[in-house]
């Protein structure tokens, strides 16, 4: 199913904030606007036929936040919602099923970190984590925990439409290539798996995005930054042991499909298939 992207209005037409937006600097910069004009014919076809905005889930325990998120959201195409009893967070997630989901991490009852790594259990949603808590321990936690972004409070609303934008359009983007295939192992971008000789398993959204970027250049070494820089867009503030953990987990995922050595270490260089 096709999607509107707001992205488009905001870059082209001007989004609308919330009265303490003031930044002089609140559209994207002119690279930005480039990269979001590269659409194919076949894809602008296809976004005109469904003009079904995104929903985005905000779960934020401030109302005075929760509002001026959601109206900023609603301002821009998207279509918010927001949790309202923090004891059924994860029931509301389900039942919901949004296409993004922007995260507090200070709130009642179970805190963000704990309710991201819940939601990795069965869901790949993009997830932002939006908060007030911002020491580099905090973004690392986010990011191993499945975590997609980092931004804190105060935030920039221009910045923060901007990274809901580049996640959805990079993971519902139009014509999406739905399956790789190297040596036996099917990926399934869709479904987040792995098929090997009738036996399947599934990742979280990292960790396929990890086997993402080694089924496209299989074959070839690909070193830790290259993959850092296409997992998190840059290297700040990511601890070198975090590709580490993530490689890790996937090989032994790989290990109870059949698959051993699937993923070589390269000594001083990095990983291939």
């Amino acid at each position: 199913m096709g999607h509107f992207h707001p992205s488009d209005k905001l870059l082209l037409h001007g989004g609308s904030y919330p009265r303490h937006c003031k930044d002089g600097w609140c559209l994207a910069d002119s690279k930005r606007r480039g990269k979001a004009r590269r659409w194919t014919n076949k894809a602008r076809e296809e976004e005109s036929r469904m003009m079904q905005p995104y929903k985005i889930m905000v779960i934020e325990d401030d109302p005075i936040i929760q509002e001026e998120l959601q109206t900023l959201l609603n301002g821009n195409g998207y279509e918010a919602v927001a949790v309202r009893n923090f004891s059924t967070t994860i029931e509301e997630v389900k039942s919901a099923k949004p296409h993004l989901i922007l995260l507090d991490i200070k709130l009642p009852g179970e805190n963000g970190f704990t309710l991201c790594s819940k939601i990795r259990t069965f869901s790949n949603v993009p997830i932002i984590f939006v908060t007030s808590c911002d020491t580099d321990m905090d973004e690392l936690n986010s990011i191993m925990l499945g975590g997609d972004a980092f931004i804190t409070k105060p935030y920039n609303t221009a910045i923060l439409l901007a990274k809901i934008a580049s996640l959805l359009k990079r993971t519902y983007s139009v014509g999406q290539i739905e399956t790789l295939n190297w040596q036996g192992a099917i990926l399934h971008l869709e479904s987040s798996t792995i098929e090997y000789e009738n036996h399947q398993v599934e990742f979280t959204k990292n960790e396929i995005k990890i086997l993402y970027y080694l089924f496209k250049h299989a074959g070839t070494i690909c070193s830790r930054n290259d993959i850092v820089d296409f997992l998190w867009d840059n290297q700040l503030y990511v601890d070198d042991n975090a590709l580490s953990v993530n490689i890790n987990r996937i090989r032994e995922k790989l290990l109870n499909i059949g698959l051993k050595d699937f993923i070589k270490t390269k000594h001083r260089q990095g990983y291939t298939l």
